[in-house]
């Protein structure tokens, strides 16, 4: 066996802690756009089917605090007209839509289509609401309201908000107390096994219906109403400016859920617990309420019957989303960057506005100490260096954001049928989202990795998709210089892309760095993904941060190496080598 000489790379960062990086960015500013929407349903009967029904929610106005919505030119068109039309309000103030079809025998294309101007305005929110509230509407009570899919009334969850919120002054530091809990503690997964609270708040993974349901369960479970929402998030990332970088925050273009909290003072105010407190940005479409997700499915909903005696069947749905934005102002900037809570949140500026009761008391005097002259440190003994030639790597080790739906094939993502569905005779929408970036364009991409501990490295995987094209791919490992990659310092074997998969969907590539000897220190990485010729390659991420700091996502032009560009996710990736058994 080949025998290899493995070199160190030590870098200026020894260990490293994540939550150094923790930031709740405290925004201040605007967002105003005009968006013209079509969501295209496409409805492939089977034979035997009697009677088709599709269901549509009219988007409506809104008005809150921070976000505005104002919908106009609402049209519905289908390529079979529809038999019969009913419109409907339910008990959440929802309009519906039903179109009905008997014995349809070819496809029908239903198109939706309105114009939105959506607005968010951030300034200083001043908090006046008490906690518990007191004197809640009626018609908001319903919101207190525990569900099988939110559990409010559960015991674990009780415990949980209460501890949370023991110490809150107002129902503000309430909301807030329990968001940063939820975003802390909560890790994005596109499918999960499923969607309510209390598998959330046992498993600590979701999508956004399990984010949403995680933070209404414990927020009624203190007597805060909170409703759900569902709508469409448009794939158009926005930047903000910070010193020397930009963040970058993008969502998948598709179906989504958050909530809506209700404050005494200010009444219903948005929140999206993967990301914003009190207030949402304006790349979403606000269309349905309800008090969980399993009553908020109208939109879209598909219903049908079949004759008698027929085997339960499903029909094909295929859904698409056009959107183009008209117009788009973004102004926000950032004003301060808060430690907490561990995960990056976007907030507007809290005036606290409810003070503790005061008991007044005769003021002590005080008492005057003197107190010592602070006498400066010694600074700590160099440690001696570490002589890696005298462990013995053998243990097996794996690291990374692992989680991704692998070999999913998204071009079908909206056919949601199964052999539960076709025995209710029913499909709803659903919330798969290809969260992927086109990652051999204009841009370089760089992905950052932590170590604990001394690693011989053998390969890197990415979860990556070939659209085609010709070329290679490599990736280059690279020091930290001050937070974005440095000087490259090992270099993978190059890939052909036509050694690389074109369909099933993503799956790990791996990328062999066994020949180089890397072996690593602990400290902090980069990783960067390089290519020659015209390969077409989309890199699979996750939103939010699931294992590393806040900037460990970046971007650069190609004909640069500024890095300037932080993006809001993290890529899915995989560092594979060996550790050593005698490391303490």
């Amino acid at each position: 066996m080949k025998k290899l000489n493995y070199f160190f790379l030590f870098v200026s960062i020894f260990l490293v802690t994540v939550n150094l990086f923790a930031e709740e960015f405290i925004l201040s500013g605007s967002q105003e756009s005009v968006i013209n929407y079509t969501l295209k349903q496409r409805i492939e009967p089977f034979p035997g089917i009697e009677l088709l029904i599709v269901c549509f929610v009219v988007p409506a106005d809104y008005s809150s605090p921070t976000f505005n919505q104002k919908v106009s030119d609402l049209n519905f068109d289908f390529s079979v007209k529809p038999q019969k039309e009913e419109r409907d309000i339910d008990e959440r103030g929802n309009i519906i839509r039903q179109f009905y079809w008997n014995n349809p025998s070819e496809s029908i294309l239903c198109s939706v289509s309105l114009k939105a101007e959506n607005q968010v305005k951030l300034v200083p929110i001043e908090c006046n609401a008490a906690f518990p509230p007191k004197d809640l509407p009626q018609e908001v009570k319903d919101y207190l309201h525990s569900t099988d899919q939110v559990q409010s009334d559960n015991t674990a969850i009780l415990t949980k908000a209460k501890e949370l919120t023991d110490s809150s002054l107002d129902q503000y530091e309430a909301v807030q107390s329990i968001l940063h809990y939820t975003v802390d503690n909560m890790r994005y997964v596109l499918v999960p096994e499923q969607y309510d609270a209390l598998y959330s708040f046992n498993t600590g993974k979701g999508n956004c219906q399990n984010y949403s349901h995680l933070a209404a369960a414990l927020m009624r479970a203190v007597d805060i109403p909170v409703r759900i929402v569902n709508g469409i998030s448009l794939k158009k990332a926005y930047e903000i400016e910070s010193g020397d970088a930009r963040y970058s925050f993008e969502m998948a273009q598709g179906r989504h859920s958050w909530i809506e909290v209700f404050f005494e003072d200010i009444g219903w105010i948005p929140f999206d617990p993967q990301q914003t407190q009190f207030f949402i940005h304006n790349r979403y479409l606000r269309i349905e309420t309800g008090i969980d997700n399993d009553e908020t499915g109208n939109d879209g909903m598909v219903r049908w019957s079949q004759s008698k005696g027929s085997k339960p069947s499903t029909p094909g749905v295929m859904v698409t989303f056009d959107v183009e934005f008209c117009e788009d102002k973004v102004a926000l900037k950032i004003e301060s960057i808060k430690d907490r809570p561990k995960k990056l949140l976007l907030t507007p500026k809290l005036i606290a506005a409810v003070s503790p009761t005061i008991i007044e008391e005769p003021i002590p005097p005080i008492p005057i100490v003197e107190e010592p002259i602070p006498v400066e440190p010694a600074p700590p003994e160099p440690e001696a260096a570490i002589d890696y030639s005298k462990l013995t790597f053998n243990l097996p080790f794996e690291y990374g954001n692992l989680e991704f739906p692998q070999r999913f094939n998204f071009l079908f993502a909206s056919v949601w049928g199964s052999e539960e569905s076709a025995i209710k005779g029913e499909i709803k929408r659903n919330f798969i989202v290809e969260t992927a970036e086109y990652a051999t364009g204009n841009q370089n991409f760089s992905q950052t990795f932590i170590l604990y501990e001394p690693v011989i490295l053998s390969e890197v995987s990415l979860a990556l998709l070939n659209f085609g094209g010709d070329g290679e791919l490599w990736l280059e490992l690279c020091e930290d210089n001050g937070g974005i990659p440095g000087e490259p310092v090992s270099e993978s074997k190059r890939i052909p892309t036509r050694d690389i998969f074109a369909i099933g969907g993503y799956d790990w590539v791996d990328f062999d760095f066994s020949d180089a000897g890397t072996g690593l220190s602990p400290g902090r990485y980069w990783f960067t993904l390089r290519y020659s010729g015209s390969p077409i390659i989309n890199w699979f991420y996750t939103y939010g941060k699931p294992v590393g700091p806040t900037d460990g996502t970046r971007s650069s032009s190609i004909n640069d190496n500024n890095w300037e560009k932080v993006f809001s996710y993290e890529f899915n990736y995989r560092i594979i080598g060996k550790s050593a058994e005698d490391w303490n």
